[in-house]
């Protein structure tokens, strides 16, 4: 899970996390998949080639925690059936609305959940990595409203 939010992350995100002045938190992010693995109603999808994952998509009703797929894999479809198959996991989970947090200047993620219905909802939080981003909320309804 690492490897593969860390490969993502560096490519997408090294105008708001430049690689050279900011060390990818290893430590920290392995200790949030851990602990979000740690809850039983928490769930892991793995997208897969050959044995080899190239995505994953975590979740915590209510929450899509992340969704991540290597550089190679993207737009291949990956991110979109990933992103699916949390949905389904946290409607199965009885929840009428998902919520998740998207850098302020990821422009890619940010246009892809919109694509997919997400809305801001108001909602921000100062990210504890430095230089210190945005993250903005967003929510989306699963029932149709």
């Amino acid at each position: 899970m690492l490897s593969i939010q860390r490969a993502a992350s560096v490519v997408a995100l090294a105008h708001i996390f430049p690689p050279e002045l900011h060390p990818y938190p290893d430590d920290e992010v392995r200790e949030n998949w851990r602990r979000l693995l740690s809850h039983a109603d928490a769930r892991v999808v793995l997208a897969e080639v050959d044995g080899a994952g190239i995505g994953l998509a975590g979740t915590e009703p209510p929450w899509l925690q992340g969704l991540y797929v290597l550089p190679s894999a993207w737009g291949t479809g990956v991110a979109g059936r990933l992103h699916d198959e949390a949905l389904s996991a946290i409607s199965g989970a009885g929840c009428t609305h998902a919520r998740l947090w998207v850098l302020e200047h990821n422009r890619r993620a940010r246009s892809f959940y919109e694509r997919r219905g997400w809305r801001p909802d108001g909602s921000s939080r100062v990210v504890p990595f430095p230089p210190g981003p945005l993250d903005v909320g967003y929510t989306l309804s699963l029932s149709g409203d």
